[in-house]
């Protein structure tokens, strides 16, 4: 039978409870980084060589082989998940099979994970822009893929891409080749990726951020209907009446119809047209059905004390040092936050012509202050010191935050005291006290959320690995 969440605030009192302990205790720089699949596995990483991961639906953690991490671990290390994989591929936008059936896809993988309860997208060829759950796969090199049966046959013209995890981690210390590394899990392997714009060394707390288009189960779409028309480069629909490049760096998918499977990036849009930065392979038309969403090839790193933001594209493997219209009015340090918005619930944020979810990035500055400020995606631009209030509680180092709905959640530094930002009406509330005992405070955010899902009830867990120790606990959000 369906969940039902019967529990009311002051009712029920929120209250911890204890999970399984960390393998090896916090130190400086460790982190924990989420993903965003069904599984919602969680990649735990305390050294160089030290990585784990952890499935909370059996509340059990793994090791993983060595990221072998270039440079001297500690603070600045960070890491994130993407909603893709291209396997350990160091660049491309997809993968290309080898043959197959019309149940199944011959992959140019050397798969070492059973991927069932997974997916796989369809980007070119026969069956484009299917997404597909994976009911079964084989172990090794050119594994196979094993889908529902669809209407053609798949072939070596078949590209697509693995909705599974991949985690990004960037190392600290003085950066060298091995400094940033990825995690597939599909091919259980670690590979090194481009540190070049980089800065020389990290050292200061950072944050690496992702803007995936997969939730759990399914696309997060901020936007979608049918084209009315399609040009080389664009993709229109005369029925909308948007704000004038509010969607630019969000992603387009052509979801079916002509060109469907296609996935570009959003260089501009109109009233009711989006221009993409690359021409289409296909041109789209009036059947081209469309979905607008969180950019999967852009990862994001700030801080190490300063203002500059980065930005890496994976299908590039390149960084580009970002010059936003207005630059950050101050560094980030200690205790420091980066989260992107994409659930906020109000209609100023979910209205279509006038989005904001997807849009921002909401980073405190940390270093023992309070100062708030977001990165628009959209507009590149900072929009600095942001009201809101009480605007009185300060954060520096051992600060652990988590995003969830309308609220970015934070434990301050390693009093066990709790506090949420609603992003909606710019208030801080107190949340209760975690009052467990913990270590000396250490930069490193290791904190996450892991939501309960059943039909349309979603029940979100908040948890914390505790400074300097092993001890993890979560609360259930009321």
């Amino acid at each position: 039978m369906p969940t039902t969440n019967g529990n009311r605030k002051i009712l029920d009192l929120k209250r911890w409870e204890m999970v399984t302990p960390l393998p090896a205790a916090t130190v400086a720089g460790s982190f924990i980084a989420s993903s965003r699949h069904y599984r919602q596995q969680q990649l735990y990483l305390n050294g160089n060589t030290a990585a784990w991961l952890y499935n909370p639906s059996e509340d059990g953690y793994v090791a993983l082989p060595s990221p072998a991490l270039a440079g001297t671990f500690g603070v600045g290390a960070a890491g994130v998940a993407g909603a893709m994989s291209i396997g350990n591929a160091v660049s491309g936008a997809s993968l290309t099979a080898t043959g197959g059936t019309t149940s199944t896809i011959i992959t140019n993988q050397n798969l070492q994970r059973d991927l069932r309860g997974y997916s796989v997208y369809i980007m070119g060829g026969p069956n484009a822009g299917a997404t597909l759950v994976i009911r079964s796969n084989t172990i090794g090199a050119n594994a196979t893929i094993t889908v529902d049966t669809q209407a053609s046959a798949f072939t070596a013209s078949t590209t697509y891409r693995l909705i599974t995890p991949v985690w990004y981690v960037v190392g600290a210390g003085t950066l060298a080749a091995g400094s940033f590394r990825k995690y597939c899990l599909a091919t259980n392997t670690w590979t090194s990726l481009s540190i070049t714009n980089l800065p020389a060394s990290l050292g200061t707390d950072g944050r690496l951020i992702s803007t995936p288009s997969w939730m759990v189960n399914a696309y997060l779409a901020f936007a979608s209907g049918t084209a009315t028309a399609g040009g080389a480069s664009t993709i229109t629909n005369t029925a909308k009446a948007w704000t004038t490049n509010q969607w630019a760096n969000y992603q387009v998918r052509i979801v079916s119809g002509t060109g469907a499977g296609q996935i570009r990036t959003i260089a501009s849009n109109t009233l009711t047209q989006i221009t993409v930065s690359a021409a289409w392979t296909t041109q789209p038309d009036a059947t081209s059905v469309y979905s607008i969403e969180g950019n999967d090839d852009f990862l994001y790193y700030m801080g190490n004390n300063a203002v500059t933001m980065y930005r890496f594209s994976i299908s590039a493997n390149t960084w580009t040092v970002l010059s936003p219209t207005l630059a950050r009015a101050g560094a980030p340090g200690a205790g420091m936050s980066g989260h992107w918005v994409w659930n906020a619930s109000t209609t100023d944020w979910t209205s279509e012509n006038a989005i904001r979810n997807g849009q921002r990035i909401y980073s405190f500055r940390g270093a023992a202050g309070s100062a708030l400020d977001y990165y628009d995606i959209a507009a590149n631009t900072w929009v600095n010191g942001i009201g809101y209030a009480p605007n009185a509680e300060t954060v520096a180092a051992g600060t652990k935050w988590c995003y969830a709905g309308d609220h970015i959640y934070f434990t301050k530094e390693a009093t066990g005291r709790w506090f949420r930002l609603n992003v909606t009406t710019s208030e801080v509330d107190g949340w209760n006290t975690m009052l467990y005992p913990q270590g000396s405070a250490i930069a490193g955010d290791t904190a996450f959320d892991v939501s309960y899902i059943d039909g349309a009830t979603r029940i979100d867990y908040l948890y914390m690995a505790l400074n300097t120790s092993t001890v993890v606990l979560r609360q259930m959000v009321i």
